[in-house]
């Protein structure tokens, strides 16, 4: 077995890494081709990435143009102790108004352990209305854990 299938993470370790992260790199590409990259907080919609951002925000525009996005969440200080996902795929734009303020909430509550929904309702109400959500369709996963390489 070469190295790369020896630190590969099965499919239920990668659901487990992207449940327990909270925070990813979402890599979306510029008019000029070059990689637009933003730190955002995500929600897992159905298993799949689901993230929130302004209607006017450079990536929005980068996504109605080409919906090809790389998102990559990682962990690990030390190079024995480095983890990682990073999901290739097509970022879909959530249509109902009703899912979007959903996804808010997903993702509000992972920003905010422990605060309550109903202190979190406003909020997600309020800033959604300039908001847009996407879920990603994944096209291809990419994982690695160099824990098991000890």
């Amino acid at each position: 077995m070469n190295q790369r299938a020896r630190i590969a993470m099965s499919d239920e370790d990668v659901t487990a890494f992207l449940e327990g992260s909270r925070k990813l790199q979402l890599a979306t590409i510029n008019p000029d081709g070059t990689p637009h990259l933003v730190t955002m907080f995500y929600g897992l919609s159905d298993g799949e990435i689901a993230f929130w951002t302004y209607g006017k925000a450079q990536k929005t525009r980068n996504l109605a143009r080409d919906p090809r996005v790389s998102c990559l969440i990682e962990t690990g200080d030390d190079y024995a102790e480095l983890r990682g996902v990073l999901v290739y795929g097509k970022a879909r734009q959530v249509d109902d108004r009703d899912r979007v303020l959903a996804i808010g909430m997903l993702i509000a509550r992972r920003m905010t352990p422990g605060v309550p929904d109903e202190l979190l309702l406003p909020y997600v109400e309020k800033t959604g209305l300039k908001r847009v959500a996407y879920v990603v369709e994944r096209t291809k996963v990419v994982s690695w854990d160099h824990r098991r390489l000890s």
